[in-house]
């Protein structure tokens, strides 16, 4: 594989991925995969994909950064005391964003007042501290683009639409306000077809691509009910194919994109 690729949502402390992370790093890198960004979902989380990202990487294991924040179906069950973890967790050498956040309204686990609370407080770190910011959205993408808004009007927003399902429209004002937007391994699916529409109108500088391992595996590995950051290479295939693209343009942008979202070098 000469193309050199970034996977940017990944739960790597999920026991299936974590059991063997070694040999799950050496495949993404085969497949070109130098560098996955392991998410957090709550203050534990978070901690245990900092440790990911500190550790130290044989030159065939792709290189793992941190994100760390509280998703919002976790934030029912957070502690007094998570969200200054949270905050600490920002200093570490090798945490490069925060989240996941957001807002879903599909599962029914927190209040979507108290979720509300919560991404503003991802929202404002992010502005405090120049770290990026990983959006979760289900099933409430107006709720997000609300906040979103309220945000931009206190001052520039820098993050990502993380595995986006949304709309076409919403995800124009999302690239509109200063955001990324990431398709995971859904996009490959036979019946997307509207969201293929709306991977193909995003500009190819806020395009980014993601697996949301050790869930949604793209085809043609689908039937693995386990994925991995290697296969991220498949969704970059599909949509270089959907946009008319080369495999190496599309490869370089969404790298070069991650690089300038999550301000690491090279």
């Amino acid at each position: 594989m000469s193309h050199v690729i970034v996977d940017t949502h990944a739960h790597l402390d999920q026991p299936t991925l974590l059991e063997e992370i070694t040999p799950v790093l050496r495949r993404a890198r085969a497949a070109g995969v130098t560098r996955v960004v392991s998410i957090g979902v709550d203050a534990d989380s978070s901690e245990a994909v900092a440790r990911l990202a500190a550790a130290p990487r044989a030159a065939d294991e792709a290189t793992v950064f941190g994100a760390v924040g509280i998703q919002p179906n976790d934030v029912g069950q957070a502690l007094p005391g998570d969200w200054d973890r949270i905050v600490a967790l920002t200093t570490v050498p090798g945490v490069v964003a925060l989240g996941e956040t957001g807002l879903d309204r599909y599962w029914d686990h927190t209040p979507i007042a108290q979720q509300r609370d919560y991404f503003d407080r991802h929202l404002r770190l992010s502005q405090s501290t120049g770290l990026p910011f990983v959006v979760h959205m289900r099933d409430c993408e107006q709720d997000v683009l609300e906040m979103l808004r309220e945000a931009h009007q206190r001052g520039p927003l820098n993050g990502v639409m993380h595995s986006y399902t949304g709309s076409l429209e919403g995800a124009a004002e999302a690239v509109a306000l200063g955001m990324y937007i990431s398709f995971a391994g859904m996009v490959t699916y036979k019946k997307s077809e509207a969201l293929r529409e709306v991977a193909l109108s995003v500009p190819l500088d806020r395009l980014l691509i993601e697996t949301d391992s050790p869930y949604l595996s793209p085809e043609p590995v689908r039937k693995i009910r386990r994925n991995e950051p290697a296969h991220v290479a498949h969704t970059a295939a599909c949509l270089a194919a959907l946009r008319g693209e080369s495999l190496a343009a599309l490869a370089a942008a969404t790298t070069a994109n991650a690089a300038r979202l999550f301000a690491w070098k090279n």
